[in-house]
């Protein structure tokens, strides 16, 4: 009876071992790898990127389009126009890759006064460095030479998600394209920041 006994104790901690492994395995993420028609891969941290990096990109560019009309430093217009030129063509890539992948597009929706449905401008979002409603009408609302400082505040807290964003992607991506993307933010916009908090003084 207590060789049965140890024989059956055996076999319970046996399979409770082998149950503890399956479920630590279980537990690791590991992305989804896949081929695009061009032959290049991707995988989930790839779209992520491109899905996310979209509507922060549009938000930016919402930010920009909030300085027209106003009376700007040479210095501060010369970098919103920077700006413009270069997340405008980086949106344009990434639904690229996007459409290439088969994976939805996200909206963006850069017309602030119109729409607050939180599509690339003003939502409370857990991506990094995203301002909320709150703060993009706090910043259109700001007259004079308050609102260069407001904007560079905030724009630096933008850049700084987008390079967190693109530090992600960097450590989890594969697609060539996205990582040479994810790089090209990380050098762009730190150089941006240095520049926007020497505006700052």
């Amino acid at each position: 009876m207590f060789k049965k006994l140890t024989l059956l104790a055996a076999v319970l901690a046996a399979t409770s071992s082998l149950a503890a492994c399956g479920n630590d395995d279980s537990r690791t993420a590991i992305p989804t790898t896949q081929t695009a028609a061009n032959g290049e891969r991707f995988n989930d941290a790839d779209v992520a990127f491109g899905t996310n990096m979209i509507p922060h990109h549009a938000q930016a560019l919402l930010m920009v389009d909030m300085t027209i009309g106003r009376d700007l430093s040479p210095e501060f217009q010369t970098l919103t126009e920077d700006i413009r030129d270069a997340q405008g063509p980086e949106i344009e890539q990434m639904t690229t890759w996007l459409t290439e992948w088969d994976q939805p597009i996200p909206e963006t929706a850069r017309d602030h006064s119109n729409s607050h449905d939180g599509m690339g401008m003003g939502m409370d979002s857990d991506m990094p460095g995203m301002m909320s409603d709150d703060d993009l009408d706090g910043l259109e609302m700001t007259m004079g030479s308050g609102f260069e400082s407001m904007w560079l505040t905030m724009m630096i807290e933008h850049h700084e998600g987008a390079i967190e964003m693109a530090e992600t992607e960097l450590a989890d991506g594969v697609h060539p394209g996205s990582l040479a993307l994810a790089q090209d933010i990380i050098d762009g916009q730190t150089a941006e920041i240095a520049t926007m908090k020497a505006m700052l003084g």
